[in-house]
């Protein structure tokens, strides 16, 4: 049999399968959001496969007022924030501690509320860029993209944590500070967590027991924290805070409810659930407002 050139052939498949497949998400530009300044925009979400931004339109996000019990870590992020859309030097921020206390709406709240303060100038041109836990080996990637932009950015991690084996926090150590390049001006770094060191404590104390300097061991786990110059503690809410976020929702959506069967009502819901948080109380409204027949928006 005579020989057969298989290139042509696969030339024509490798051509098929490229007119089949979709075409690769174009990459949202920082400095050309259409939205900056607007209420509640400027936010983007990171994809690591494919490495591009997607621009979101609108942010799932609470009003920083209606954020009680944590007055002071509001007050700090919030002047933090705002001196690094000023130009003026700002810390990474670690906002950790109990569930569903506030943390990541914080974040998000308050990057509307600093857009809001002054939209179309460089404080309205303030970008929430938010990446997820898997895609933090992708980090410089993405600082690498935001580098080049004119706009200042706040990178955010919701649930950020490392278990086990994992070894990308010692990549993003050397992003926070430290690395060659070191962190790019306009960019900022604000993570969650419910750890304050980022580890589970099994795995410093494993550390700890298997090393031959064991104080060098935890040192190596728990210096990751030490990059986030503010480092914001939440905590489950009491009774009267609880009452007092609920109270806000239900005059801020106009239900209507009596003081006494509310508190009735939310207590009982509390009890249900086996604890008092802001998300507890923001589920409560929710199932008010359904039985009510009324929208939140």
């Amino acid at each position: 049999m005579p020989d057969i050139d298989p290139l042509p052939l696969l030339k024509r498949i490798a051509e098929a399968l490229e007119r089949l497949s979709p075409a690769a998400p174009k990459s949202a530009n920082l400095d050309a959001h259409p939205d900056a300044g607007a209420k509640g925009s400027g936010a983007f979400v990171w994809h690591a496969d494919g490495g591009w931004l997607q621009a979101v339109a609108r942010v799932n996000r609470v009003d920083l007022d209606l954020l009680r019990g944590i007055d002071r870590q509001r007050s700090i992020l919030l002047d933090n924030t705002r001196r690094f859309a000023e130009g003026l030097p700002a810390n990474n921020a670690l906002l950790w501690g109990a569930r569903g206390t506030g943390k990541s709406s914080l974040v998000k709240a308050v990057h509307a509320a600093i857009n809001e303060e002054d939209p179309g100038t460089h404080l309205g041109a303030l970008a929430l860029v938010e990446i997820h836990r898997e895609d933090i080996p992708s980090l410089p990637r993405l600082l690498h993209l935001i580098r080049g932009a004119s706009r200042r950015c706040i990178i955010f991690c919701d649930d950020l944590s490392f278990s086990g084996e994992d070894a990308s926090y010692k990549s993003l150590k050397a992003v926070l500070e430290g690395g060659i390049e070191g962190r790019p001006g306009n960019v900022l770094f604000y993570a969650t967590s419910n750890r304050r060191h980022l580890m589970p404590r099994e795995m410093i104390e494993n550390e700890r027991s298997s090393a031959i300097n064991p104080a060098e061991a935890v040192e190596e786990k728990v210096s990751l924290s030490d990059r986030f110059g503010l480092w914001l503690g939440f905590h489950n809410c009491d009774q009267p805070t609880y009452f007092s976020i609920i109270e806000g929702y239900v005059a801020r959506y106009g239900l209507e409810i009596g003081g006494e069967d509310l508190r009735a009502q939310a207590s009982e819901w509390s009890v249900t659930r086996g604890a008092r948080s802001g998300r507890v109380a923001w589920q409560f409204i929710q199932d008010l407002a359904g039985r009510q027949g009324k929208r939140l928006e």
